[in-house]
């Protein structure tokens, strides 16, 4: 609706002025054009006390998209179960070369579960990248230790004797 825009008005007595009425603009409905308004529905004070009283119903769900039914990855979630046993293997010692080829086992269905989870509708993804990240990991340290850089892990260590030999060591005198 546009606004009309009126003159300044100036200090010369309103007497001696004239007013013209405002006419509406052609383009615009006037109240004279708008639809007659309907009277409200009369409603007895029981049906307006139920309408307050009762509570709302609950807005419709809407209807799933259509396609298939959302699912995790099988690939992804065996890479991370084979990725943790493979770095427990890792790091036991004597299984060390096991928990090599455990973590490279890992790493082939890991890397399946990533490139499956492209899909909209299957999930596990974070799983398939932890999975990738431990294969790796287990991979780099098994490795090191079968070569013998890692003096601590080796095939020829027992980890276990030697954690609880060092346990009793430190803690001989206070228990």
């Amino acid at each position: 609706m546009r606004l009309p825009t009126f003159p300044r008005q100036s200090t010369v007595d309103e007497a001696d002025t004239e007013r013209t009425p405002v006419a509406p603009r052609r383009d615009e409905p006037t109240t004279a054009t708008l639809p007659p308004v309907r009277p409200a529905p009369t409603t007895t004070e029981t049906e307006r006390a139920r309408a307050i009283s009762d509570p709302p119903a609950p807005p419709a769900r809407p209807a799933p998209p259509a396609g298939p039914k959302a699912r995790t990855s099988f690939a992804a979630t065996l890479g991370l179960i084979l990725a943790v046993a493979g770095a427990l293997l890792v790091l036991s010692g004597p299984l060390l070369g096991y928990g090599v080829g455990v973590a490279g086992l890992a790493l082939v269905f890991s890397l399946a579960g990533v490139f499956g989870t492209r899909k909209r509708h299957v999930a596990g993804k974070g799983s398939a990248l932890l999975g990738v990240l431990l294969s790796i990991a287990a991979l780099v340290v098994g490795v090191l230790g079968l070569t013998g850089q890692l003096w601590w892990l080796g095939t020829d260590v027992q980890t276990i004797p030697e954690f609880r030999m060092w346990l009793d060591a430190q803690f001989v005198d206070r228990i």
